[in-house]
């Protein structure tokens, strides 16, 4: 009875893990089917580099460079700020915090990886948002940056968590064989246990971005939705899944405006592929040796 327990589980994972993998597919090829229509009638460089989306105008712009670079500028500012405080926190979780403070920051970055993305939205614009345009005097806090602040905050759980698992799946007797040596513990931590958990840390880091960068809800609300070329932290900007959540509900099925919106929903396919194919390469890099 054992073996057949065992043998209908492994079968059950297996078939979970094909399901998947069938799952990711038909999205793909549904994402293909609609976003390539569009380039029947537009070609792939005009609309990616094309500088204007004004999708309901006449004939339709359709160049979402503006996009591309709202979202990219949205992630390297939570790229900014949540690595290091991620990081951060994960060592001093793994390493530096007594077992009781360890439990707390735990349940606490639990706690913060389960609130909903509309609600640190909402929190954003009455609270984050207001407080941006007062301190830098600015017609409107919906910028940029109150976007990016926002997303550092999603994206620390899953940094911080990451991080820390890889910190604490370094062998025991790298730390030993440093102190054994004369190293201090801050010098075990920064020229030892800190390089061995790299693969890990770096994988952390790609999944959090990934997560920045495929967030909806949080920067709809508080980056302003102006999807033109930024100069910088302190404007308003539109990213692609914003894009995307704010016009799918009013595109006429079968227009370049809709086709439009299934080629960018190709894009942050393919750029989320890589992202969590780059993270998966780090974090085994060390088997493949």
């Amino acid at each position: 009875m054992r073996k057949i327990k065992e043998f209908i589980i492994e079968k059950l994972i297996l078939l979970c893990g094909v399901a998947s993998i069938i799952f990711v597919v038909l999205i793909l090829l549904f994402l293909l089917n609609e976003g390539l229509s569009l380039f029947k009638d537009i070609g792939p460089y005009e609309f990616v580099s094309g500088k204007k989306w004004y999708p309901i105008s006449e004939p339709p712009q359709l160049g979402i460079l503006p996009l591309i670079c709202g979202s990219l500028l949205v992630t390297l500012g939570a790229a900014i700020i949540s690595i290091p405080i991620g990081v951060a926190c994960a060592v001093y979780i793994a390493e530096v915090a007594p077992s009781w403070i360890k439990d707390i920051l735990k349940a606490g970055i639990e706690l913060l990886a389960a609130i909903p993305s509309v609600v640190l939205g909402f929190i954003g614009m009455v609270t984050l948002s207001p407080l941006i345009k007062s301190v830098f005097n600015l017609p409107t806090g919906l910028t940029a940056l109150s976007g990016s602040i926002m997303l550092a905050f999603m994206a620390m759980p899953t940094i911080v968590s990451i991080a820390e698992d890889a910190l604490y799946a370094v062998p025991k007797s790298y730390k030993e064989g440093a102190f054994a040596l004369g190293a201090t513990h801050w010098q075990t931590i920064w020229r030892v246990i800190l390089p061995a958990a790299s693969p890990g840390i770096l994988a952390a880091v790609m999944l959090g971005i990934g997560r920045v960068i495929g967030e909806t809800m949080a920067v709809m609300m508080i980056t302003g939705n102006a999807a033109k070329i930024p100069d910088g932290f302190l404007q308003p900007v539109r990213t692609l899944t914003a894009t995307i959540a704010a016009e799918m509900g009013e595109a006429v099925v079968g227009s370049e405006h809709y086709f439009a919106l299934f080629a960018i929903g190709l894009i942050l396919f393919i750029i989320s592929f890589i992202i969590n194919l780059t993270a998966d390469l780090f974090l085994h890099r060390k088997e493949r040796r």
